[in-house]
Order: structure tokens, then sequence, then C-alpha cells
């Protein structure tokens, strides 16, 4: 474990290292991200100066949901971003192969190798909307609410990172798996607000099938009070635990079938 961590350490430190020598590239994809962020709180804003709730849920509440679902995701995006280039290029290209050589598990070794700074602004912004929100609200938070939201955020990260691990995983057979992981992903939008405001059939995919639910708006109502602990931390946790076992079986089922290119 310690080898494991003086690893990460150093990929880190080396990534950073670079980082710092294109400090501009960096910079502009943050303002840029912030940009981003503004206009969706923006189009939240101008919704609301026409209607006084949105089914049931007041603008704080929405924020409120809307600042939680950037907490777990940009944590995931912290450290597990080379899924993406696992699915895009890694594999076609064979350049998984450097993965395997080290006396280490493969797939600490894909989330060592890219660190992404940038979302840092991801976590800022959620920060930034959670606290607003909450001293709007008046919500009373004491222990068991600190832990239960620390607990609900790396349940949801851990979510993330397990459908990006199912989607990308299947790179593996299908060289490349980008376009579909993108699709599986961008759905994670839709639980920046609440889900009672969608059909049925959305609510009940989003909740079992592909659970971006579990990452946002249920922790978030159980803070809210509008959802018991038991569904929207314990069962947040067990929702992780169970896609990333079923991420990791597909992971090194692919491992196992894995051929690296060449003539």
């Amino acid at each position: 474990m310690k080898r494991f961590i003086r690893l990460y350490t150093k990929l880190s430190a080396q990534y950073l290292k670079t980082l710092l020598e294109y400090r501009t590239d960096f910079i502009i994809g943050l303002i840029a991200f912030f940009f981003i962020q503004g206009f969706g709180i923006a189009f939240l804003f101008m919704v609301f100066q026409n209607i006084p709730n949105l089914n049931g849920w007041s603008f704080y509440e929405v924020l409120f949901i809307y600042g939680f679902a950037n907490l777990p995701r940009a944590l995931d995006h912290l450290v597990t971003d080379n899924l993406w280039i696992l699915a895009g290029r890694i594999i076609v290209r064979g350049e998984f192969d450097k993965y395997l050589l080290r006396p280490m598990n493969p797939l600490f070794y894909l989330f060592a190798d890219r660190f992404q700074p940038d979302a840092f602004g991801e976590l800022i912004v959620g920060i930034l909307l959670v606290v607003t929100a909450l001293t709007k609200l008046s919500l009373h938070i004491g222990l068991i609410e600190i832990v239960g939201f620390i607990i609900a955020v790396l349940a949801g990260a851990v979510i993330y990172t397990s459908i990006k691990l199912i989607f990308a995983s299947l790179a593996f057979w299908m060289k490349r798996s980008q376009s579909i992981l993108f699709v599986a992903y961008q759905m994670a939008n839709f639980t920046k607000y609440p889900m009672t405001i969608y059909n049925k059939v959305i609510n009940i995919f989003l909740t079992f099938i592909i659970p971006f639910a579990f990452t946002a708006f249920i922790p978030a109502s159980w803070l809210l009070g509008r959802e018991s602990f038991a569904y929207g931390v314990l069962a947040t946790c067990g929702v992780a635990a169970v896609f990333f076992a079923g991420g990791y079986a597909l992971w090194n089922a692919g491992l196992k079938s894995y051929e690296s290119a060449g003539n």
C-alpha cells in the first residue's frame, strides 16, 4: 500500500509539474468552466423568475441539488479522467501495454497516470452553491448531517467512477467505447434537478439502471429533509459498492481478453 501511495504521489507530482509549464491553458480551461456553470445557474434563476417553485421545489432547494451534483463529479474527474482516454485510444493503439509492465494493479496505475486539476473549479463551484443554499434554507446541520454528507459525496464519486469503468471497459472488446461512455455520462445532467419533474421511465432508468440519481438528487433530498438517512446515505453506499464490484469484474474480464496492437 505504501508503495502504491508513493507511486501515485510521484506520478501526480510529475503531472502537476507539466501542468505548471502550461499554466495559461489551465487557467483558460478553468475560466471556461466557471462561465459554463454560470450560464447554468443563470438559466435556473431566470426559470424561477417566472414560476414560484419547480414541482414543489424552491429555488434554493434546486440550487442545493445543483451544487451537490458537482461535488462527486469533481472528485471523480480529479482522479479517474484516464478512463476517457482508455475508452478513446489507449486500447486501439496498444498503449495499454505499459500498464501491464509494472508489478501493480493496472487500474490503480491507470488512475495514477493522469491527474486533472481543472476539476478543482467544479469542486469550488459545488461548495459555493451548497453553502449559499444552506444559508438561505436555514437547515439544521449537525454532526450526523456533516458525516452523512461527506459519505454521500464520496459514495457518489464511486458511482461516477463505476459507471465510467463499466463503459470504458467495453473498449477491451470494441476497441473504442468513448461514444457510448459519453452518451451514458451525459445522463448525469438530469440529476442536477429534482427527479420528480421527470416521468416515471426516466426516474427508474436513472435510479436503477444507470444510477446517477444516487450521486446528487437522492442524498441531497435527505439533507433537505425529504428522504430518510437509510435511503439517502446507506442506499447510496450500497449502490456504489454494487456498481463498483460490477465495473471491476468487467474490467478484469477485459484484461483477460486484451490483445496488444501490432502487425
